[in-house]
């Protein structure tokens, strides 16, 4: 399992189509997700430290498992098949839950959790961005600009 980082969210021109960009932690690779509009807003939100007036879901539910003392120690995102990608919530003492990574990636960041993910993820979904001469935001742009939902469709050819 390779760390990653939360890039940003950004929606996907013209399609509308929110999108979290995770990066490497020690490596090149960018893994873009795309996600639902509510945990765009979730991530965005936690990224910028925002804090509503009333807990969000993802605020709520790191209550409760703050309050059952089983805050969630890491997020492993698994496994992409069929065009889907899968995440493990890792609540410590054994307990994983299935999860969506964009519900994952939102709580995580909200528990100051790590974000994990198998290098067969990345080995399939990954995309290489050498940062050499150009900075993340700048990468993060450009990798935006060129990208759309099909290039993440695997067939089985």
């Amino acid at each position: 399992m390779e760390p990653l980082d939360v890039v940003g969210v950004r929606v996907e021109m013209p399609s509308n189509q929110p999108l979290v960009l995770l990066r490497e932690r020690n490596g090149d690779r960018y893994l873009p997700i795309w996600i639902g509009a509510v945990e765009a807003t979730a991530i965005a939100f936690a990224q910028q430290g925002v804090v509503p007036p009333r807990p969000l879901t993802h605020d709520l539910l790191r209550d409760v498992l703050d309050t059952l003392d089983s805050p969630v120690q890491q997020v492993l995102i698994t496994e992409l098949r069929d065009g889907v990608f899968y995440a493990i919530l890792d609540l410590g003492k054994g307990v994983q839950v299935s999860a969506r990574p964009s519900d994952a990636i939102a709580l995580a960041m909200r528990c100051g959790a790590p974000i994990l993910g198998s290098e067969e993820v990345l080995a399939e979904a990954g995309i290489h961005v050498p940062d050499e001469e150009e900075d993340e935001v700048e990468a993060f742009r450009e990798f935006l600009d060129s990208v759309s939902p099909e290039d993440f469709e695997h067939g089985d050819s």
